[in-house]
């Protein structure tokens, strides 16, 4: 085996596993600053310049306050939840492209971890066993509260991965691939797939919302009804885990839907520029600009949070099953009878 080729994967991993752990924490500070300007207040101000320092000093807190864990709990499994949460939302970043290669010398280097051709189903695949970490957690702590919140996750996530997949299937019909890294590269300037699938676009992103419990579909962890839903019982670090979790699910939501709809690491006039950067410089320009894509989702996740009302739960039911599937698989018909006539014609 190529030892090179193995110290760019160990690095491409951990700087990927760098970034998302930064931007999970500083999501946070965001989340409070976009709060604070949609309501006419300032959001944290006092650690450091802007308040910038906040996320590290609520780390610190985080690992500092004292952990308990109730009486009653299935200790084991009480620990393995968060980290179950924290894994599932890691590893969904695997199979994202987040730039042309890079050519160093003769040696050309993928920004990619790897480029396996069910690229879409194993996504989906981490999508659904990220719902065990909030399961676990939620039973494990033996209160009746977490549990509700535990099967409402489920339920949630069950009703909802129906619909996303069903959008999905649509856009495979258009692109013919299930390779990530293919469906991005096919993409090339303004052939952004947003553009052929604006109802798939517009049925995955609301499913986004609901597979990452963000408002307005956050009933696990809705506080008027349970508390604080599945991870009630949870406290220091094992509580950042499941905070953690959540931003970091965002952030993948966000890189999954600027991938397959808004062209990942294209735009408009990249061979211009990639012609007169270089080989090194132009592909980090297609990954800043890939980056730009994904804060921009994320800026639409908060937005959404901070101004619709959450959903009653029968209402998130009726939107998932009559509302959303249906749609989807129209979708699916419509666009397979365009591919058929544009092909035939």
């Amino acid at each position: 085996m190529d030892i090179a080729f193995v110290i760019e994967k160990f690095v491409l991993v951990a700087i990927i596993f760098g970034i998302s752990l930064v931007i999970a924490m500083y999501s946070t500070y965001a989340e409070r600053k976009v709060a604070a300007f949609l309501q006419d207040r300032l959001g944290p101000d006092r650690a450091g310049p802007f308040g910038i320092l906040q996320p590290l000093a609520d780390g610190v807190k985080m690992f500092m306050k004292e952990e308990i864990i109730p009486t009653n709990a299935s200790k084991w499994l009480f620990m393995v939840g968060p980290g179950l949460a924290m894994l599932t939302a890691c590893i969904g970043t695997a199979v994202i492209p987040w730039g042309t290669p890079i050519t160093i010398g003769d040696r050309v280097i993928p920004l990619q971890v790897t480029d396996i051709n069910v690229g879409v189903l194993y996504i989906f695949g981490v999508v659904s066993l990220g719902v065990y970490g909030v399961m676990i957690g939620g039973w494990a702590s033996n209160n009746k509260y977490s549990l509700l919140s535990a099967i409402r996750a489920a339920s949630q996530n069950i009703s909802y991965e129906i619909a996303m997949g069903l959008s999905i299937i649509a856009l495979l019909l258009v692109t013919n691939s299930m390779s990530v890294g293919e469906i991005v590269a096919n993409q090339h300037g303004w052939r952004w797939n947003v553009l052929y699938q604006p109802v798939g676009f517009l049925l995955f992103m609301i499913c986004a919302f609901a597979e990452t419990n963000r408002a307005p579909f956050d009933l696990p962890e809705c506080e008027t009804e349970l508390i604080g839903g599945y991870h009630t019982e949870y406290s220091s670090m094992k509580l950042g885990f499941y905070l953690f979790a959540e931003y970091i699910n965002m952030f993948v939501s966000a890189a999954v839907m600027a991938s397959l709809y808004f062209g990942g690491y294209n735009y408009p006039g990249m061979d211009w520029v990639l012609a007169h950067t270089g080989q090194v410089i132009g592909p980090l320009i297609g990954t800043a600009v890939f980056f730009l894509k994904i804060f921009a989702f994320i800026f639409f996740f908060m937005w959404v949070r901070w101004t619709i009302p959450r959903f009653r739960y029968d209402q998130l039911m009726h939107l998932g099953w009559k509302v959303l599937i249906p749609l989807a698989i129209a979708n699916i018909i419509v666009t397979s009878i365009v591919i058929a006539v544009i092909e035939k014609f």
